[in-house]
């Protein structure tokens, strides 16, 4: 379901000087007991990102999942961008999440940086779910301009490519932007709500419980806490 967008994800990651880092084999591919699901994870070294991973998940017709997180570098004090892509398929039910995810909720840091997701909230109407996004607290870690569609994945308006490249085309362009007149956080702050997004996201991610049903809760632990958000084993 998720292949061309999964190769546009990667080709533009490498079009931006990306860089493919060797990870652990355990979390680069592991198969389910049944040997009837694979997850498969990759790590980028991107310009300008001190982090940025990758995983993508096949079940066949029961699931297909992407998801990516970049963390910008600490120097940097512009959202995580953040994707959850999923498909079940004999259901025919689309689940899609694309948000810059706000370090802080404030008007002067949201201005800077989410004019081009509010662009987009405006170009693509079906991503308007009013369904509440289940364990998160949206007003913690997302946006207000989320793009976010829940539904028959065959009524969408577009394409879901379409809209996936429109997104990342504005994640990048907020490299480009001005630093006139804007107090950037400092890298301190940067470190310390990126630590806490991972804490945070460590405890509460629903994904957890879906790896651990698929491979089993030792791997499932292991993956959460050493690979998608090493950061929340840190001490204060």
């Amino acid at each position: 379901m998720f292949n061309q967008i999964f190769e546009e994800l990667h080709t533009s990651i490498i079009s931006h000087g990306g860089l493919k880092v060797d990870i652990e084999s355990r979390f680069q591919e592991c198969f389910s007991r049944k040997k009837d699901t694979v997850i498969r994870s990759f790590l980028w070294d991107v310009p300008g990102f001190r982090r940025w991973r990758v995983t993508r998940m096949d079940a066949g017709e029961k699931l297909q999942v992407l998801n990516s997180v970049a963390y910008p570098n600490y120097s940097n004090d512009q959202p995580i961008l953040g994707i959850d892509l999923l498909w079940f398929g004999k259901k025919e039910k689309l689940v899609a999440v694309l948000d810059f995810q706000p370090l802080i909720q404030n008007d002067h840091y949201l201005k800077r940086y989410f004019e081009g997701l509010k662009e987009l909230k405006k170009n693509y109407p079906d991503f308007y779910s009013n369904k509440e996004m289940n364990l998160y607290d949206s007003k913690k870690y997302f946006s207000p301009w989320v793009l976010f569609y829940i539904g028959d994945g065959s009524n969408l308006k577009y394409s879901l490519v379409e809209v996936f490249l429109d997104f990342l085309d504005k994640y990048w362009l907020l490299g480009t932007i001005s630093t006139e007149n804007y107090k950037k956080l400092s890298p301190i702050e940067v470190n310390k709500l990126q630590l806490s997004y991972d804490r945070y996201n460590a405890k509460i991610d629903p994904a957890h419980g879906l790896f651990k049903s698929y491979f089993g809760k030792q791997w499932a632990d292991d993956f959460v806490q050493n690979f998608l958000f090493p950061n929340c084993l840190i001490g204060d």
